[in-house]
């Protein structure tokens, strides 16, 4: 029989998921290593769903998606994220995921370089391989709160002339770093100078705990940047599988003509309990933020007593911690934490190679499962340094 396809064949699997799979196999293993929310989703959403399928929204809808609903993401998009768009130019997708992964299909050719952030969520570079698209990582910089390195980046750009896509992300996973406005507007300066779409990774924008959240496209009005937006972190909503990108006419219409060839379109059900979500009483979102402060706050006081803190995130839901005195693997330490200790964390080189040495906690636990856990993994660092 021939052989299947060389580029996903070769495709480096998230290690997320590889310790997913793994702590799978213990119900008493503490969770720590996936961002999904454990919160149910609120109930307001969940009704409004049940009465969008009594009312039979159980059908295909348009590539883009339900008109109500895009006029319901433009609206949000104008009061929240501070930038106009009509709803042609917005797609809603089965999931932020597909969103990015349509948006680097329709502007990247095979050859074409994406410049992601080092360290990223490992699925950027899943995507990349996917349309066979060459990586050049730029750096983030720790003692900034692991904000991107623009003069690096600078540098990069002008070395890599075949680079089309730079792909950002804030708040930022694993990192929690929160850009401030003149790291956006450098962001944005250097892809005006090298002609580069901006890719914007928005999942976590209604996390954060110090700073505000700042939309590239609100700066730039030139069609350059690519909005990528979710419901599934802020609604706790992982499940419904619905995100949306904001876009250019021309750029939109090609995710919406792609769409077609993917997922015909994003479950209707779905997105009509998204704009349920999104037009609904926001509590919800504030009261989960809150409680994902108090779990920061808990965790980094944890860590920092025993040294082991890398940086105190700003925003999302994910805490860094050091494994470096052990000089394990990343992935031999999780792997070791899960079978001696009952802990998965998520190994810091599945998101790049500055990940080395470091690993990924996630927050949307229960804080008592949290605590627990964190205090088995700081008791693990030092009996096995």
């Amino acid at each position: 029989m021939k052989a299947t396809a060389r580029t996903i064949s070769g495709m480096r699997r998230s290690g997320i998921r590889e310790i997913m799979d793994l702590a799978a196999q213990d119900r008493d293993v503490l969770r720590l290593e996936v961002g999904d929310p454990n919160f149910p989703t609120p109930t307001h959403i969940i009704e409004a769903a049940a009465q969008a399928a009594a009312d039979g929204f159980t059908k295909y809808t348009a590539n883009r998606g339900i008109p109500s609903v895009r006029e319901t993401l433009a609206t949000k998009i104008a009061m929240q994220n501070g930038f106009e768009v009509g709803i042609d130019q917005l797609v809603v997708t089965t999931g932020a995921v597909t969103a990015l992964l349509q948006s680097l299909m329709v502007l990247c050719d095979p050859g074409d370089v994406v410049l992601l952030p080092d360290l990223a969520w490992p699925n950027y570079e899943m995507m990349t391989t996917v349309i066979d698209a060459p990586v050049r990582r730029y750096p983030l910089d720790p003692a900034r709160g692991f904000l991107p390195d623009l003069d690096a980046l600078d540098r990069i750009c002008r070395d890599t002339p075949l680079a089309k896509a730079l792909v950002i992300n804030s708040p930022a996973n694993p990192t929690g770093g929160v850009f401030d406005r003149p790291t956006v507007e450098g962001l944005i300066d250097i892809a005006n100078r090298y002609d580069l779409y901006l890719v914007s990774d928005e999942a976590y924008e209604d996390i954060i705990f110090e700073g505000g959240h700042i939309s590239p496209a609100s700066l730039n009005g030139s069609g350059r940047v690519i909005s990528v937006f979710t419901v599934s972190k802020s609604y706790a909503m992982t499940g419904w599988r619905i995100g949306y990108v904001a876009a250019s006419q021309e750029v939109a219409a090609l995710i919406s003509k792609l769409q077609e060839a993917m997922t015909s379109c994003a479950t209707a059900v779905a997105q009509k309990a998204a704009q349920a979500a999104i037009g609904g009483d926001q509590a919800c979102v504030a009261e989960m933020r809150d409680a994902y402060r108090q779990r920061r706050d808990m965790t980094t006081d944890l860590l920092a007593e025993e040294g082991l803190l890398i940086t105190k995130p700003h925003g999302a839901f994910y805490v860094l911690a050091d494994t470096s005195p052990t000089g394990l693997d990343g992935y031999e330490f999780c792997r070791k934490l899960i079978v001696q200790r009952g802990v998965a964390l998520a190994p810091g080189e599945t998101f790049g190679s500055t990940g080395s040495g470091k690993v990924r906690i996630s927050l949307a636990t229960a804080p008592a499962d949290l605590e627990e856990g964190v205090r088995r993994f700081c008791a693990a660092v030092r009996d096995w340094s």
